[in-house]
């Protein structure tokens, strides 16, 4: 019997992706998507996927499916809490065998951007998905994503009774997204905005900041590994879910100057800023960057480290970046933000 599979934000950049590949590698998995509204050719690009109207606050519905499926992969909205519970109860329903829950966070759980002193240098401290998974689990309340990843720790610490959980833990992403949706990371977009508007691009302090970075088809690599240890059952719950569940995905990593660098060669060479080079800003302009969509989002985007490896998947199946690397796609994602 085909398992059954029950996917939230399919039309983002990282749930659209996700959809894609899965349809793509695997026609014959029996995929449930939750949708606010169909897009126009959804139906005919994937003909044999099963759609279902709501949105987040559809707790019964959520539930339901939940309960109704071998493997729910939540790709929505990382720190919304009514969702995840709904989404939960389903899955700890009685069932003929556990479920699974793959759910989507993200390195801004471990970025520095709370700490004024840090902002602009390089913090040497790197995070495992190994090693420092004890020190993720005891971070604040106040760190990104804290909220619902306690949820997602506790019910693995379970470990493996009625739901087996993987979370997922992408750093910035680049690359054109493959579903119907979204096409974009955050990053490139807002930076390419912010530049734009004060008509260069920009670092703050040293700009010697540091980040991790993955291609959108190397997550996707993560993602499909993930659940095709969740369809195979047995001992893939040991070896990718509860206390061995926690994925990175980092292949490289830049600091925020040399991305400026790139991403004001590229602006200059279309005509939309008149000097390449990057410029100092001081605090007080950095803060007003982006203040309307999420007060302190520049400081994590523009001024913050967040330094992961990926150690877990590459133990586990040998993960390495394939896709291009930054240095090379950045110039298409700084061009597809112009378009």
């Amino acid at each position: 019997m085909a398992p059954k599979l029950f996917l939230t934000g399919g039309t983002g950049y990282i749930g659209g992706s996700v959809l894609h590949t899965l349809a793509t590698a695997h026609p014959d998995y029996d995929i449930t998507v939750l949708l606010r509204n169909i897009p126009p050719t959804f139906t005919t690009t994937y003909p044999r996927i099963n759609v279902v109207l709501g949105d987040y606050d559809s707790a019964d519905l959520l539930a339901a499916h939940a309960a109704a499926t071998d493997i729910v992969i939540h790709s929505g909205d990382s720190d919304h809490e009514p969702s995840l519970a709904a989404l939960l109860s389903g899955l700890r329903r009685p069932r003929p065998s556990p479920g699974y829950l793959i759910h989507l966070s993200g390195t801004g759980i471990v970025a520095d951007w709370q700490d004024e002193a840090l902002l602009g240098k390089l913090n040497p401290k790197v995070w495992s998905d190994v090693s420092s998974l004890g020190e993720i689990q005891a971070l604040p309340w106040t760190a990104l994503h804290r909220n619902t990843e306690r949820i997602l720790h506790a019910e693995a610490a379970q470990g493996g009774g009625q739901v087996n959980v993987a979370i997922m833990c992408p750093p910035d992403i680049y690359g054109r997204g493959k579903g119907l949706g979204k096409a974009r990371s955050a990053f490139v977009p807002f930076f390419v905005q912010e530049a734009r508007r004060v008509g260069r691009v920009f670092y703050y302090g040293e700009g010697a900041n540091t980040r991790s970075w993955v291609h959108i088809d190397d997550l996707m690599r993560v993602y499909l590994r993930v659940v095709e240890a969740a369809v195979a059952g047995g001992s893939a719950a040991v070896d990718f879910f509860n206390g061995n569940g926690y994925y990175f995905a980092g292949t490289q990593e830049h600091s925020h100057l040399e991305v400026a660098r790139v991403v004001g060669r590229v602006l200059h060479q279309g005509g939309v800023i008149e000097d390449p080079e990057p410029m100092q800003v001081n605090l007080e302009q950095l803060d007003l960057m982006l203040k309307p969509i999420m007060p302190g989002l520049s400081r994590y985007l523009f001024a913050s480290n967040s330094r992961t490896r990926a150690e877990r998947a590459e133990s586990l199946f040998g993960y390495r970046g394939e896709a291009p690397r930054l240095s090379e796609a950045l110039p298409h994602d700084v061009l597809d933000c112009l378009h």
